[in-house]
């Protein structure tokens, strides 16, 4: 793989593309949001060593965890009102 542009070391997880990794992972998420930011973090953390800045990238996949967190907190507290308003579903 001596594409620098689309193969470079980091782009790979053993013997697997992190890109395969990533689309499977998210497959399963509940919304396009969701998956979006579960893609990202994974993607970090799985190129973390990899590159040269491992602390700027892991600090990157912090931040994109925190706001999947309050995603799914809000995705929740509206359900929650939803269900105080409707009734359970």
């Amino acid at each position: 793989m001596g594409d620098p542009v689309n193969h470079p070391s980091h782009y790979l997880y053993g013997k697997f593309e992190v890109i395969d990794i990533l689309e499977e992972a998210v497959a399963l998420a509940p919304n396009p949001v969701q998956g979006c930011l579960q893609y990202q973090v994974l993607k970090y953390m799985l190129r973390l060593w990899g590159k040269e800045n491992s602390l700027q990238d892991a600090r990157k996949a912090k931040w994109y965890l925190n706001r999947l967190i309050q995603n799914m907190q809000a995705e929740t507290t509206a359900d929650e009102i939803l269900s105080n308003v409707l009734g359970p579903k």
